[in-house]
């Protein structure tokens, strides 16, 4: 698989996974409409969900990542 692709699957993952359990929380914990609850998920997941990027070095393609929980990028 090339590394855009793979960073490209990376990102949905991060994404779909913590719009998943935060989307959960949220509406066990707060009442409120489908569609906010849905909205206000987008929105945090897309914050904290790390971002994956494929780069063009002299030894090839490499997948980097950076998160909001970390210091700096970090190769795949």
């Amino acid at each position: 698989m090339r590394p855009k692709y793979r960073a490209l699957l990376f990102n949905f993952l991060g994404f779909a996974l913590l719009f998943i359990v935060i989307r959960l929380i949220l509406g066990y914990y707060m009442p409120i409409n489908r569609i906010f609850l849905a909205v206000a998920s987008a929105i945090a997941a897309n914050i904290l969900a790390p971002k994956f990027g494929a780069i063009q070095t002299d030894e090839g393609e490499k997948v980097l990542m950076k998160w909001v929980f970390m210091k700096g990028t970090r190769e795949i």
